[in-house]
Formats: structure tokens, sequence, C-alpha cells
């Protein structure tokens, strides 16, 4: 029993001697929506720099191609400092971020890319027989 005692006190004087983590203020935030039309828009601003903001609606209502389309942005300081910001839509075509920091596919070389162009030009008698 003392032994059950003892090890509820020093779970309890951890507990107490953890630090506390930083509480981070909510400065600012908005909401509207969902409406009927399926629409909505809401933002945030936090005390450490972080903003976010995405406004959707329903595109082709009551069709078969009927899809949600939303279109945002988010920004937050990075470790460094550095401000890092994205916009993005999301919609039928899948989402579509743009952003500064964000990887770009390099350039074909030129040499690889007359090769391509020749190769698309000269098909061969295999790939004429396929699908």
């Amino acid at each position: 029993m003392y032994t059950s005692l003892v090890a509820l006190l020093t779970l309890a004087v951890c507990a107490l001697a953890a630090p506390a983590e930083d509480v981070i203020p909510i400065v600012s935030q908005s909401q509207e929506g969902p409406n009927p039309d399926g629409s909505y828009k809401w933002n945030y601003e936090t005390g450490n720099g972080i903003k976010a903001e995405e406004e959707g609606h329903v595109e082709d209502a009551g069709s078969e191609n009927e899809a949600m389309s939303a279109q945002g942005a988010f920004s937050y300081p990075s470790d460094d400092g550095q401000a890092i910001s994205l916009t993005y839509v999301a919609d039928k075509n899948g989402f579509q971020p743009v952003g500064a920091h964000l990887p770009t596919t390099p350039e074909i070389p030129p040499l690889i890319q007359k090769a391509l162009e020749w190769n698309a030009a000269h098909p061969s008698k295999d790939d004429e027989n396929q699908v």
C-alpha cells in the first residue's frame, strides 16, 4: 500500500514540476457559414504570427459535375524568422499550392529536350502498335 502511495505522490510531484506549455493567443477569428448554398468563409490570426484564411463554394450545383471549390492562404514565421506564405486553390482539379518556398521542377536540359522532341516526331514501329 505504501508503495502505491509513494508512486502516486511521485507522479503528482513530477506532473506539477513539468514546465507549462506556452499559451498562444488567438488575436482574431471569424467564420461565416456553412451557408445553405454551401458557401463558407473563415480566417484567424494567432499571437505568434500564424495567419490563415479560406473561402469556398459549390461549383455547378445540382449537376453531375457538382464540386466543392475553395481558395485560401496561410502564412507563418519559420524557425529562422523567414516569412513562409502559401496560397492555394482546391477544386475538381485537385489541390494547387503556390509559394516561393515550394520546390520546383528543374528545366529539362536542352539536349534531352531535343531528344524527346525527335522521339515524338519519329515513333518506332513498336510505338505505332500500342493503343
